[in-house]
Order: C-alpha cells, then sequence, then structure tokens
C-alpha cells in the first residue's frame, strides 16, 4: 500500500474550501494510518461531505496538501483510482440492468477484482444475481452499492452511509463483512450519522463542526473527554427509576445504604459516544 513517507495512507494539511464567500473547511489537519475504520462524523452541513469528495478526488480545493495513498488525489492517475473504493449515499444505474452484470460491469475495470457472484454472496445478495435493479429494496439495493465498492479489491474504501435502509440482521451481517475486509488489511474512512454503528465499528472518531475538526480519537477518549453524566437506573418498589450524575459511586452507595432490600435492578450506563457527540456538537455551534 503506498502511503506518505511517515507512513499515513490519508495525509492532509491546512485543507480549506470557500464556494465564494462561504467558508466550509477551515485548515483541515488530518492523517488516518493504514488499516482499521476511521469515522468522520459531525452535523449537517460541517462539511463532511466536501472533505470526502475532495479525498476521493471528485471535488477540487481552495487551498492546503492533501495525499491519499501517496498522490494528489486532484492529479491522481488512472491506476490511482483502481486502488480506492467508493461507495456514495445512492448511485443510479440502468434500473433494467441485472445485478450480477453490474458488477461484472464494474469488475472489468480492475487487474484483480473479487468474481462478481464472490462479491454478490459476500454481500447477502447471491440470490439475487439474476434479479433486475428495479426488482430490489432499498436495502438490498444499497447493499449492491457495498458490493460495487469492494469488488476492485480496494486498498482504501470510502463508506457514505453504508447501511442507510438495511434491517437490523443486514447491518450485523454487513458489519462483520466488513471486518473480516479489515482483518485482511483493507482501511476504512467512514461517515455516518448511526452513531452506534460508528462506535462498534471504528477504532477512531473523527469529529468535523462547522468546518473545523474538533475530537479525535477513540470513542471512550470522547466520552471521558466530555461532563456528560453517567445514567444510573434502579428499581425501588416495583418502580423503575432513571437519574444522571457525575457521581455514580456515590449514587449507588446512597441509593443502597436508604433503600436496602428494596432496591433492585441496579444499572450504571457511563456516557458513551452519543452523550460525548451531542456535547461537544453543541458546545461548538454554541
Amino acid at each position: 500500500m503506498s502511503a506518505t513517507p511517515d507512513g499515513h495512507v490519508i495525509s492532509v494539511r491546512d485543507l480549506t474550501m470557500a464556494y465564494g464567500s462561504t467558508r466550509v473547511l477551515e485548515g483541515i489537519d488530518l492523517d488516518v494510518e493504514a488499516g482499521g475504520v476511521t469515522a468522520l462524523l459531525g452535523p449537517n452541513g460541517a462539511g463532511k461531505t466536501t472533505t470526502i469528495e475532495i479525498l476521493e478526488g471528485f471535488r477540487g480545493r481552495s487551498g492546503g496538501e492533501v495525499r491519499v495513498l501517496g498522490e494528489d488525489p486532484a492529479k491522481a492517475s488512472r491506476a490511482w483510482r483502481s486502488r480506492v473504493g467508493i461507495v456514495m449515499q445512492s448511485w443510479q444505474d440502468h434500473a433494467r440492468w441485472r445485478v450480477v452484470e453490474l458488477v461484472r460491469y464494474a469488475a472489468a475495470h480492475y487487474d484483480h477484482p473479487v468474481r462478481a457472484e464472490e462479491a454478490l454472496e459476500m454481500m447477502g445478495l447471491g440470490d439475487k444475481a439474476q434479479a433486475t435493479i428495479n426488482q430490489l429494496s432499498g436495502g438490498q439495493r444499497r447493499r449492491l452499492d457495498v458490493a460495487l465498492g469492494i469488488v476492485g479489491r480496494p486498498e482504501l474504501l470510502f463508506l457514505d452511509e453504508p447501511t442507510a435502509g438495511f434491517d437490523p440482521a443486514a447491518r450485523r451481517s454487513f458489519h462483520e463483512v466488513l471486518g473480516t475486509l479489515v482483518d485482511s488489511g483493507l482501511t476504512v474512512l467512514l461517515t455516518t450519522h448511526d452513531l452506534a454503528e460508528a462506535e462498534r465499528l471504528s477504532r477512531r472518531i473523527v469529529l468535523l463542526v462547522r468546518g473545523h475538526l474538533v475530537a479525535d480519537g477513540s470513542a471512550a477518549d470522547l466520552a471521558r473527554a466530555v461532563d456528560a453524566p453517567t445514567t444510573v437506573r434502579w428499581r425501588e418498589d416495583g418502580e423503575v427509576r432513571t437519574e444522571q450524575t457525575v457521581e455514580p459511586d456515590a449514587l449507588v452507595h446512597r441509593l443502597y445504604a436508604t433503600h436496602g432490600s428494596a432496591l433492585s435492578g441496579v444499572e450504571v450506563r457511563p456516557p458513551d459516544l452519543e452523550d460525548a457527540y451531542l456535547e461537544i456538537v453543541a458546545r461548538e455551534e454554541a
């Protein structure tokens, strides 16, 4: 896998983007090492799509340096593009193409692709190979998008809301497939509004708000960095009660001291990625 001299698959320095007088990105610095899943999160309008499109080579930039797999995406070669997989939020394809024909067509553009049938099996679409695209459900169509993204055996995969429209079983299956791909050495940059998905899949979370990178670390790192309270839930005299506190140990001790055997079902839930995300975004947008 090609990378910058310091070993980064993605390296960004002072990235800026403006549309007329509107500045969308404000001097972003970002490095992504090979392997694993990095999630780029942020509210609508934060600049995520612009950032991803610049990294993919689909959009120019106003300033800064960008290297992806060792090359500037704005000037990258066809060979570079064959090493990058992209799953956008939506694709527009001929509705009457057969599923396997579309994947074969995409595979023909790569030197060492996954067999079309194998890619479809990986995404749980083996039984839909001969169906036409307009016969697929929304979730099945999304799984086809992912199959198209991985058929070229990419070194780096951009995933934009990959499980939108998936039912819980399909989502879990996709997560397992993605885990297998990552274990084989694939690097993934994920964007999603599903914070539970980001927390489950990603070893690293990067949070973008108003064109600035404002947080960077694991989900646990982000949760520890904010003052979000811990949630304590218990059952008292047959009723479920909940309280949020920054001193959960003291609260639990007090509950047992006060209620004794009348207390049951005590649960302590520390802040998670959603708590941290909401706290950081609210702080930055205040």
